[in-house]
């Protein structure tokens, strides 16, 4: 009896399955249905914060002889440099001056033509080397005991180093920063400013203001005339200098005339992955493959062209 039991509980189980089959196929088309679904709607979103449009309030338009370069401010690290910076852009007071220490590999220096790098018509800043931190402070980190910091990576586009371990993050001195100009006292920079045109110079993290990055242009601060010499100390001379034709906030520019832009999100999930790709080096062109390190300097943040209104004015040439 028992045997029969089990014989017919079989046969119920098998007609069962036989008469539900299509039911079961449909539904497991219809669940893979709609995880092909899900995991395009990530990606979709995905692809939705992979740039970040540039608010045009914090964009400063450059124009120098040879062509027009965009730098994106940053209020958020070093507000009273920006302040003060956008205050004498709107008041002309670089306007017609000129880049007179140019130092290849380096930086170009600008700003007006006074001896001294402290404007005595412009007030000094303290500087705003480094911000208070906490265990909460989010940012994409990049790489863990770097040269210069305990911890190198991205906020908003900029790129910072973070040392937990005092609670202090800074912005860095990768190639295309902007950043105000001093002497030997660390509350002395007022207007003139620098802007990196080869290799890291990171020993100057922290012990200078750095307030913006180039992110459209710099093709047109690397042909920036060079200083005479090496070292800087001469200058270039006047019949060679690149003047600054003019320097506008882009809000102030005319609508006609604006360039808009978007940077890529660096705190967007896709961004994250494509550093852990650039760290493992995959690809099959690296036969031997290098150590699992990454220069935060040497990690683009690419710009994308939204709009350029601009382009077919024509540059008046400063005298």
């Amino acid at each position: 009896m028992k045997l029969r039991k089990i014989f017919l509980s079989q046969i119920i189980i098998c007609s069962c399955l036989t008469l539900s089959l299509n039911t079961l196929v449909n539904a497991e088309q219809n669940v893979q249905q709609q995880r092909t679904t899900k995991i395009a709607s990530q990606s979709d979103d995905s692809k939705q914060d992979e740039w970040r449009t540039v608010a045009i309030e914090n964009m400063v338009l450059l124009t120098l002889p040879h062509g027009e370069v965009v730098i994106e401010l940053a209020p958020q690290f070093s507000p009273k440099h920006v302040e003060q910076f956008i205050r004498l852009t709107q008041d002309g007071h670089y306007d017609d001056n000129k880049f007179y220490r140019v130092i290849d590999g380096f930086v170009a220096q600008a700003g007006p033509e006074e001896d001294s790098i402290a404007d005595s018509s412009v007030p000094l800043l303290a500087l705003e080397g480094e911000w208070p931190t906490d265990k909460n402070w989010l940012f994409t980190l990049v790489q863990k005991k770097d040269l210069f910091a305990e911890q190198t990576g991205f906020k908003d586009g900029f790129a910072v180093g973070h040392n937990p371990s005092e609670n202090k993050a800074w912005l860095t001195h990768c190639p295309g920063i902007i950043a105000m100009a001093r002497g030997n006292d660390a509350d002395s920079g007022s207007s003139h400013f620098y802007i990196t045109n080869g290799q890291a110079p990171r020993y100057l993290d922290r012990i200078m203001s750095i307030f913006g990055r180039v992110i459209y242009g710099m093709n047109h601060v690397q042909a920036i005339t060079r200083t005479a010499t090496i070292e800087g100390e001469t200058e270039v001379a006047n019949a060679t200098y690149t003047p600054i034709v003019s320097m506008q906030m882009m809000a102030d520019v005319p609508p006609s005339e604006q360039i808009h832009l978007a940077v890529k999100n660096t705190e967007s999930k896709l961004f994250a992955t494509k550093l852990a790709e650039r760290i493992k080096r995959d690809n099959a062109f690296f036969f031997k493959k290098p150590p699992p390190v990454l220069d935060v300097c040497q990690t683009p943040v690419l710009t994308r062209l939204l709009a350029n209104n601009n382009k077919n004015k024509p540059i008046k040439k400063s005298p």
